[in-house]
């Protein structure tokens, strides 16, 4: 994959606070058009690569780009096609979402002319239209998080950088996000969305990656982190110790003999062969079946930690 194609890239980006590696050389590389998952558990070091990503801390080493641009050199020229939401939502809690929204686009000097239309259109994609004059602090968690979204999307977008957009949301609010980030992608802005959550992973995202005290330990598509966990076979029998023997003659590792059932590793072989083998070697074969690891046992092993399925 060639950084022309890269809405996001870093090479070596590294932090480090008093002599602490908060964020260790990662390599980031987010597709355009994407809707990236940067997951991992809370101080796995998530956030600090965001706000070096859109130049508000600097790397103690290493290069991240934007869209091509370097970052935070380029910050100027780049950050106008970027929409972001760091470390929560801020606005006057007396102003309406309106009017924190003509604040947002009063600050803009870049903008184009008729902040009214942007700001109608901006509420409009976010399900705000009704709530435009209702005061902030009257605002569910929510309809915060969807506001300050808003604000990123005063101006036309390629890439939209989310921090843990669902953290503290109900289900509603949870919900309420997530359909907008599917809205957003679906109109071919790239997403880079950072969360705790596996749901965000499984219902939102086309690719992750898996951050583990400040590393990067896995990237890539969502199917080939489901390619990296090993299947297994399960097969229930009277006739362990035989089918244990077959096990070993077709080479299946981690093979673990219970006391009706044994489980192996499947590999390569096909579960065809495997039964074809066991009635072959005469093993009364009850039942058969492959399961292949859930997300969760996947970042369990990725990152020796839990993670929460959903709130």
């Amino acid at each position: 994959m060639t950084t022309e194609t890269l809405a996001i890239s870093s090479q070596g980006l590294t932090k480090r606070f008093r002599g602490q590696l908060a964020v260790d050389h990662i390599d980031l590389a987010v597709p355009q058009g994407a809707v990236y998952g940067f997951l991992g558990p809370n101080g796995s070091g998530k956030t600090t690569t965001i706000r070096m990503l859109l130049g508000l801390a600097y790397p103690t080493s290493g290069t991240a780009e934007l869209l091509g641009v370097p970052m935070p050199d380029g910050a100027v020229s780049v950050l106008s096609r970027v929409g972001s939401l760091v470390e929560g939502p801020a606005f006057y809690p007396y102003l309406s979402g309106w009017d924190n929204l003509a604040r947002y686009d009063a600050a803009d000097r870049a903008a184009p002319a008729k902040p009214a239309a942007r700001i109608a259109s901006a509420l409009e994609r976010v399900g705000l239209t009704a709530a435009a004059k209702k005061r902030y602090r009257n605002y569910s968690l929510g309809m915060k998080q969807r506001l300050a979204i808003a604000a990123g999307l005063l101006r036309p977008r390629e890439l939209i950088i989310l921090d843990e957009p669902t953290n503290g949301l109900d289900p509603q609010g949870t919900r309420e996000v997530r359909a907008l980030v599917r809205q957003i992608a679906a109109d071919g802005i790239t997403v880079f969305v950072s969360s705790h959550l596996l749901a965000e992973v499984e219902q939102v995202c086309s690719h992750v990656g898996v951050m583990r005290a400040g590393q990067l330990v896995f990237q890539g598509s969502l199917p080939e982190l489901r390619h990296t966990g090993a299947a297994r076979i399960t097969v229930r029998t009277a006739d362990v110790a035989v089918a244990a023997k077959v096990f070993s003659k077709l080479g299946l590792a981690d093979a673990a003999p219970g006391e009706d059932t044994i489980t192996a590793e499947l590999g390569t072989t096909e579960p065809e062969l495997i039964c074809a083998e066991l009635v072959h070697a005469g093993v009364g074969v009850r039942g058969l079946s492959v399961e292949s690891p859930s997300l969760e046992e996947l970042f369990v092993g990725l990152t020796g930690e839990g993670f929460d399925v959903d709130h």
